[in-house]
């Protein structure tokens, strides 16, 4: 447009410049007519319409050009306007477009320096905003994938690392124990494939979806199973936390495999069955009534003091000697007896005779003694009565036997024997208490050494109950 009104300029000037020479050019002379003589006056007239002429002709062209640079300043500010315009509409593309992550980006004022240094509209149309936008937002695009899995890829071996250093540690403790040899390699062969399970995961959550604990459960409880075969008694003992029980290898076994929960198995140990005889001064009630024979299967309760009720200390125990009490070894008995007939005579004779034995064991005195009076008269009467008292303190007994001050001591030993049992089947059998239920009793038990320290804790508050199934 500017070429436009330059080039109406130029043809201005021109046409005003035609125009001026062909004022001032002098005309030809006529051919056929002789020189005329001109006047002052009319050449200084000539001169004068000429002169103004000229004057007329440059206010023209003043004119003309004054017209023609208001029309190019018009149009000139007009195109500047219009491109301005442009630019401020496309500077408001980019602001729509560059949004958010893209409001600071470097191609957002690459594109408003572009757009502020465009010359025309036509460069300025050049300007591909969207273009530039969305290759822009693509660039962006990628690079947060990439930082996506980068970071991803990042935390997935991070996962990793975590997960086979938490399997490690978790099989630690197995294997520093003393497995077999067979074990061990299972183990050390179980926790490189849950490793390699761990380094070929594509997720984090096929990461931590490897559990070890099912395979740890089956080689403990295989660990367990060693430990019972390679115990030496016949029984063993399961010890936790809360209760110590006495089982059978088989039982034991089974007890182990019936384990769900790897925590809870953790808490077992596995002790021999080391049988020890301990002694205890029980009162008649808190042993069964005292009606307890050796080789009697029993188990042991305590009373609990603290908390109240009644705990269970030994779940198995055997029986070997029920002593009886000082009070049930004092024997007190007495005896009379008397005969008596009459017959008359006629003469009266009169016989008397008295017999008395005693034997002292010991310290005991057992005395015999015996009277008989006869007399024959008219009328003959005779009489005959014995009567004996026994007083036997078995302690006594028991010493001269010992200290060989008694005769025919085993045959005393034998009686000893059947009254030390006698007394109480007598007395389960006819139903008459005749020792007291406080009475004190020397009982010797056998019990897993595990429960020693438990049973002598509670030895003034001990109940023995026997096992009858």
């Amino acid at each position: 447009m500017s070429e436009d009104i330059e080039a109406k300029i130029r043809r201005l000037r021109e046409l005003g410049k035609a125009t001026a020479e062909q004022e001032t050019k002098p005309s030809k002379p006529p051919v056929a007519r002789p020189p005329r003589r001109v006047s002052k006056i009319g050449s200084l007239r000539t001169k004068e319409r000429k002169k103004r002429i000229m004057i007329g002709a440059t206010i023209v062209i003043i004119i003309i050009l004054a017209i023609s640079y208001g029309v190019y300043t018009y149009y000139q500010n007009r195109a500047i306007r219009e491109l301005e315009q442009a630019k401020q509409q496309k500077i408001a593309e980019v602001n729509k477009y560059f949004t958010g992550e893209l409001a600071n980006d470097t191609a957002k004022f690459e594109l408003i320096k572009q757009i502020q240094a465009a010359k025309d509209i036509e460069e300025l149309n050049k300007i591909d905003v969207k273009r530039v936008y969305e290759k822009r937002l693509a660039e962006l695009q990628r690079k947060k994938e990439e930082e996506a899995r980068r970071k991803a890829l990042e935390e997935l071996n991070e996962a990793k690392t975590q997960q086979i250093s938490l399997i490690e540690q978790i099989f630690e403790p197995l294997l520093t124990q003393p497995l077999p040899e067979d074990l061990k390699n299972e183990a050390i062969q179980k926790l490189n494939q849950l490793k390699q399970e761990v380094e070929n995961a594509q997720s984090k959550d096929q990461v931590f979806a490897i559990d070890p604990t099912p395979y740890l459960l089956d080689l403990w409880k295989k660990y367990y199973y060693y430990l019972i075969d390679s115990i030496p008694t016949q029984k063993v003992i399961l010890k936790s936390d809360e209760e110590k029980r006495i089982y059978t290898k088989v039982e034991a076994k089974y007890a182990i495999s019936k384990i769900v929960d790897l925590n809870e198995l953790l808490q077992y140990t596995i002790e021999k069955a080391e049988m020890v005889q301990i002694a205890l001064v029980l009162s008649r009630d808190s042993i069964n009534g005292g009606f307890l024979s050796p080789r009697d299967k029993i188990k042991i309760y305590a009373k609990n003091g603290t908390r109240g009720g009644y705990i269970k200390i030994a779940d198995e125990g055997y029986v070997d000697l029920v002593l009886l009490p000082t009070t049930g070894g004092q024997i007190s008995l007495s005896e009379s007896q008397s005969e008596g007939s009459t017959i008359s005579t006629s003469s009266t004779t009169t016989h008397s005779e008295s017999r008395s034995t005693s034997y002292t064991p010991g310290d005991t005195t057992i005395t015999t003694a015996q009277d008989a009076t006869e007399q024959y008269s008219t009328s003959q009467s005779s009489s005959d009565s014995s009567s004996a008292y026994y007083n036997v303190n078995l302690a006594e007994v028991l010493k001269a036997i010992a200290a060989g001050k008694i005769q025919a001591p085993e045959d005393v030993k034998e009686q000893l024997f059947r009254y030390g049992w006698k007394i109480l089947d007598l007395e389960k059998d006819s139903g008459i208490l005749v020792l007291d239920p406080t009475a004190r009793f020397l009982v010797i038990i056998e019990v897993p050494a595990e429960f020693v320290t438990d049973i002598l804790n509670y030895k003034d508050r001990v109940y023995i109950a026997k096992i009858t199934g």
